[in-house]
């Protein structure tokens, strides 16, 4: 098999080759560092890579390969973690291109990369992403921005801008994305690809000193693939307890028998703007179109107002006031190891991300609580919702990929139709879902102006299956994999 055919084969496809011995790992290993030495330059979706143990990997998959005998899911696959709060032993963790950190070597696994590996998979590398992921677009001081394979000038989003870019691109079948406000599904969106958000306490996040910082608001770990099946592989290898994480689920899903439901019957409310998002009207109508899709598979799909009263930079306020523990704590664990990051280094974060650095630092328990009820109103609003429905589609994100600014500091759009939102998530559909907790899907909904929209689809809290189902069937009836031409056409 020439080695320009492997570039658009996913993750299944590839393992299942691998499997019937008709590829060798080594072989698919070689394919994706030519590619990403010819790709990559100009794409700037990875910033480390480990070739020699990406290699070294493959010769000992290929060895299991001849040895016979199981093998697991995503046997040989080369895959790729995320620059951000995502180690694996002996790789550097710059924390989104901290300037301060390009030195920052990690000494164990994050539940990605340790369970990723232990599924088959071979990690090749670290992806771009933003400073501390507090933002939807990529781009920072250390590393620059990533350019969005299907225009480099355009940002790919945030903050897994990186990982889905590289998918997206060819240059791997499956990634990492983080999400803590949409990181997962927001370049998803802008790159045209699958990223999945699961339930919370799906896929474990263990976190130290505070094993219970993953809830304010809720964090994620998971897959970004270009296939619906794609992720599901990923997330049977991703999912189940673990016993580091007190919020962790003791179950597993059976994501493959959830591909082949139909969902003939299935009541899935639409919401074109959440209640209070401007949407640009060039997204608005293709999602409109996709949402169709439902319907012809034998859904009922009606408009639904979900009753959320905030307005909409209220609750990109309350998102970022949400967050201030976690990266407070951030800087508090480096200054326990010498490392005074909001001192010598402060100007190695972006003037915005400070603004709110120093907010969080004036806040009080009160304030807190308060933030909480807010939160509860987001909750109660989107469970009414499914009270009488069993999936709730939006649109991903309210415009379309804004282009990548000189300097590391690239700001997503401060208007949408005229009404100002927040530059770095204000115009994402996205973080309300982390708020709440439940599963959430960005998938691609078609092109813009030659640029990918995406559709968001929510699912009842733990109700994972119900998410792929519809995500399998709406690929089924509206497949996007045609538009990987453009990446593949661009000029290098």
């Amino acid at each position: 098999m020439d080695a320009a055919t492997y570039s658009y084969l996913g993750a299944a496809e590839l393992a299942r080759l691998i499997r019937a011995r008709e590829v060798s790992p080594v072989e698919v290993m070689e394919a994706a560092i030519a590619r990403i030495e010819a790709r990559n330059p100009s794409l700037n979706a990875l910033i480390f890579t480990d070739f020699a143990g990406a290699r070294a990997g493959a010769r000992q998959a290929e060895q299991a390969v001849m040895a016979g005998g199981d093998l697991p899911p995503l046997h040989g696959v080369p895959a790729a973690i995320k620059d951000l709060f995502d180690f694996k032993p002996g790789w550097p963790t710059t924390y989104g291109g901290v300037r301060a950190l390009k030195d920052n070597i990690a000494q164990f696994h994050c539940v990605f990369a340790d369970r990723i590996e232990k599924g088959g998979a071979i990690l090749v590398g670290k992806t771009n992403a933003p400073v501390m992921g507090l933002r939807g677009v990529t781009d920072n001081y250390l590393f620059g921005p990533t350019g969005n394979p299907f225009d480099t000038a355009h940002n790919p989003g945030g903050s897994s801008g990186g990982s889905a870019a590289a998918v997206a691109d060819g240059i791997l079948p499956l990634a990492e994305g983080t999400d803590a406000g949409g990181s997962i599904r927001i370049p998803a969106a802008w790159c045209g690809v699958y990223g999945y958000k699961a339930s919370f306490g799906r896929v474990p996040v263990v976190i130290r000193p505070n094993a219970f910082a993953g809830d304010l608001p809720f964090v994620f770990e998971g897959p970004i693939a270009r296939s619906v099946e794609d992720a599901a592989l990923a997330m049977s290898v991703l999912d189940g307890y673990h016993p580091l994480d007190p919020l962790a689920l003791d179950e597993k899903v059976d994501y493959a028998a959830a591909l082949k439901r139909p969902i003939k019957g299935m009541r899935i409310a639409w919401s074109p703007d959440l209640d209070v998002y401007p949407v640009d009207p060039r997204v608005a109508e293709v999602v409109k179109r996709a949402v169709a899709a439902f319907a012809d598979a034998g859904a009922i799909v009606e408009e639904v107002k979900v009753g959320i009263k905030l307005d909409q930079k209220a609750l990109s306020d309350l998102w970022y006031r949400l967050m201030m523990p976690l990266n407070l704590a951030t800087f508090e664990a480096h200054l326990s190891w010498g490392q005074d990051l909001l001192g010598r280094h402060r100007d190695d974060f972006p003037p915005e991300y400070l603004h709110w650095i120093e907010l969080g630092q004036r806040m009080t328990a009160a304030d807190q609580r308060r933030d909480q009820v807010l939160r509860s109103e987001i909750y109660d609003a989107v469970q009414s919702v499914f009270a009488s429905h069993d999936l709730l589609v939006t649109p991903t994100l309210s415009t379309l990929p804004v282009k990548n600014e000189v300097g590391g500091n690239t700001h997503g759009p401060s208007e949408v139709n005229g009404v100002a939102v927040d530059q770095g998530i204000g115009w994402c559909l996205t973080y309300p879902f982390n708020f709440t907790g439940h599963p959430a899907a960005s998938i691609p909904a078609g092109l813009a102006d030659g640029l990918p929209v995406g559709m968001q689809i929510v699912g009842r809290r733990y109700a994972d299956a119900d998410v792929f189902a519809a995500s399998a069937a709406f690929e089924r009836l509206r497949p996007w994999a045609s538009t990987y031409r453009i990446p593949a056409a661009r000029k290098l």
